[in-house]
């Protein structure tokens, strides 16, 4: 049997699955903001209970990255993925929110992909491969989005077989790999600009 492309995954994932994918992403790229990954802790642990106290612990997440002093525009998409978070607990705006947020951690990957100094492929071929990449035909994806893009996958199958706290540990594992891989990219890449 096939495997499903990542869009397909989105659209059949429940509350739970949605916002652990989303929260995942948002996760991943947290090493553009400088920031320790204890911001989204509260609302890792809060996606055991589903929606209760959601919405709060939301709050203290965006309180807390805003506090970050990092200010570019990977910085500011970071920033923006948690702001555009729903605070209701519903399919609906939990699949608009994982949707962008996958598309949003794709493109931030991408960027890094290119590397400094690289040519830059058009806007509109850029959008053209990450949307291919969510179809499940990753040609011409770079490694660090071909990665990016395995994680999104992966995560979203754990959360489809495994409904409780044990799915969401996994999840978190591998959103922390994720993680490690692209701090080690923007320091990589701090250190040839000094």
């Amino acid at each position: 049997m096939a495997s499903k492309s990542l869009r397909e995954l989105i659209a059949q994932a429940d509350e739970r699955g949605l916002a652990a994918s989303g929260l995942a992403c948002l996760d991943r790229c947290l090493p553009l903001l400088a920031s320790e990954a204890d911001a989204l802790r509260p609302l890792w642990s809060g996606l055991v209970d589903g929606e209760e106290d959601w919405s709060g612990r939301l709050a203290e997440a965006r309180a807390a990255m805003e506090s970050e002093a990092v200010d570019d525009e990977a910085a500011t998409l970071v920033r923006q993925m948690l702001g555009a978070a729903p605070s209701e607990w519903a399919a609906d705006p939990l699949r608009e929110w994982a949707d962008d947020c996958s598309v949003a951690a794709l493109e931030l990957h991408h960027r890094f992909d290119a590397g400094p100094g690289a040519g830059e492929p058009a806007a509109a071929d850029v959008v053209q491969v990450l949307a291919r990449c969510r179809e499940g035909e990753p040609d011409g994806a770079g490694p660090l989005v071909a990665g990016e893009l395995r994680r999104q996958i992966q995560i979203l199958e754990i959360l489809a077989e495994a409904r409780d706290g044990v799915g969401l540990r996994q999840a978190l594992d591998v959103s922390i790999e994720g993680q490690r891989v692209l701090r080690a990219v923007v320091s990589r890449r701090a250190r040839v600009k000094r």
